[in-house]
């Protein structure tokens, strides 16, 4: 059974690897990388919410176009991590850039949260409240753990 930490390690290896997309075979690699780390948490949503015939039918098209809506939302947080590495790199930080990157970093926790208060309704439509929020605590618990393990590795503003 995959743990929510080894998930999470293989959430935070896809999210750094998220600056080889550049290259071509690169992307190429990615794709596969992620579409098993897709697999994977699914699996472990699967074997943490004992969903019957019935509501997984129900359920998992909910829960694909839900992440589906998180892509962009990743995809921000990877973009604003790797400009925040690059300004790093640079030396101590300007206000300007400081500022720019706080701002991001706040729309992107919004949109993330816009998003799951929307799903929620969609997802007590097709399951019982109990499950939906398992589901919701199972979602949180890894992007919570993520976001733990990408704040670890990334040094603090000087």
């Amino acid at each position: 059974m995959m743990t929510i930490r080894r998930m999470t390690a293989v959430a935070l290896a896809t999210a750094v690897m998220v600056t080889a997309m550049a290259q071509k075979t690169a992307t190429t690699n990615m794709e596969i990388f992620r579409e098993k780390i897709k697999a994977d948490k699914k699996l472990v949503v699967a074997q943490n919410l004992n969903l019957t015939e019935a509501e997984g039918a129900a359920f998992w098209p909910v829960y694909d176009a839900y992440q589906r809506d998180l892509q962009p939302i990743n995809q921000r947080l990877a973009a604003t991590i790797l400009a925040y590495a690059e300004a790093y790199n640079q030396g101590p930080l300007t206000n300007e850039t400081a500022k720019k990157l706080l701002d991001e970093s706040l729309a992107i926790d919004t949109a993330e949260e816009r998003l799951k208060t929307a799903i929620v309704p969609k997802i007590l439509a097709v399951l019982p409240a109990t499950k939906a929020a398992r589901y919701i605590q199972i979602e949180n618990k890894i992007r919570a753990a993520v976001r733990y393990e990408l704040a670890a590795s990334i040094p603090l503003v000087e």
